[in-house]
């Protein structure tokens, strides 16, 4: 039997500090706690006191395979400990309460007094009805956090534990696990503007039917998510994809390889770099018709090349550094 190659993580090696506090998203923060252990980290959870409600400390025990604290008094001095041995602190969810705590000084328990005292990277993932969400109080707390360098991710909006819809979901498990990894990526791409393209295009032979190739996007979407969390701006331009819209960045669908060299063109007046990591089409139909192709016996297809990217980019008079893939 092989033995299963480990892939370096960005995460591999450090210790996150995973803070519960008492809102009906907290089952997810079990799942949080495991996918942070899949990229390889240390991770540690801290529970207040309402959390409790929601899950056991066991189950995080489990997921972590750490002892879980909930009180001030669990162990002498663990809201300095902890918070200084962290490279991260993750708080998910976090309720209007702990946010307006943390945004205020507010140090009664030992998730509080961990913010308080931990000199690195927090980030907080919002979860709370939608109108507790809009106060304008609460608003001016969030505002002071994110400010202040305070990473935030999500809500989301969507049908909420009230039953109700709006602003307040919290964010998906595997968008606060990019924001971890995020966190503590060299931010060495600060000030490039870079441009990604990923995924297959489609090229059409009628309304109904078209050619193309089975790229899935995977190496575009991820070289895109690389550049965001290393500083860059980046501008992702997708053909077709099942894949997920990486968070962060400028998304722009494309669907034909015509499409994508004007998407292209469009943004590399402003870019630095351009990664064509798309399987763009090398072949078109030379004629597409308007109406479906009927089932008539003529089963002859003439195709035309399609428009090389790479070289109408690279022949512009100011263009930005070019990578290419090649099958």
């Amino acid at each position: 039997m092989t033995k299963r190659k480990k892939v370096l993580t960005v995460l591999r090696n450090k210790s996150v500090l995973v803070g519960v506090t008492g809102g009906a998203a907290a089952y997810k923060s079990i799942d949080l706690v495991r996918r942070l252990k899949e990229e390889e980290a240390s991770v540690f959870v801290i529970m207040t006191e309402a959390a409790g409600k929601f899950v056991t400390p066991l189950s995080l025990g489990i997921a972590s395979q750490n002892r879980v604290c909930s009180s001030l008094f669990d162990e002498p001095m663990a809201h300095i400990k902890m918070p200084a041995a962290a490279d991260l602190l993750v708080i998910a969810p976090a309720t209007a309460n702990i946010i307006s705590k943390f945004a205020n000084g507010i140090a009664d328990d030992l998730l509080s007094t961990c913010l308080v005292s931990h000199p690195g990277k927090t980030i907080i993932a919002p979860s709370m009805n939608w109108r507790m969400y809009q106060n304008r109080f609460f608003q001016q707390n969030l505002q002071k956090l994110t400010s202040a360098g305070v990473i935030q991710v999500g809500p989301e909006r969507g049908v909420l534990a009230c039953g109700e819809e709006g602003l307040g979901r919290m964010a998906e498990v595997s968008d606060i696990v990019e924001a971890a990894k995020g966190a503590l990526t060299d931010r060495d791409l600060v000030g490039e503007d870079i441009i990604v393209t990923a995924g297959p295009t489609r090229e059409y032979l009628d309304p109904v039917r078209f050619i193309s190739n089975r790229s899935s996007g995977k190496m575009g979407y991820a070289l895109a998510r690389a550049a965001r969390d290393r500083g860059a701006d980046v501008t992702l331009i997708s053909g077709p994809s099942a894949l997920e819209r990486p968070g962060g960045l400028k998304f722009v669908e494309v669907e034909t390889s015509a499409e994508m060299l004007s998407a292209v063109k469009s943004y590399t007046s402003k870019a630095t770099v351009l990664i064509m990591a798309a399987a763009v089409s090398d072949f078109a139909p030379a004629m597409r018709s308007d109406a479906k192709i009927e089932k008539d016996g003529n089963t002859t297809l003439r195709l035309r090349l399609t428009d090389d990217i790479i070289s109408e980019v690279a022949g512009a008079e100011k263009r930005p550094f070019i990578i290419g893939f090649a099958a």
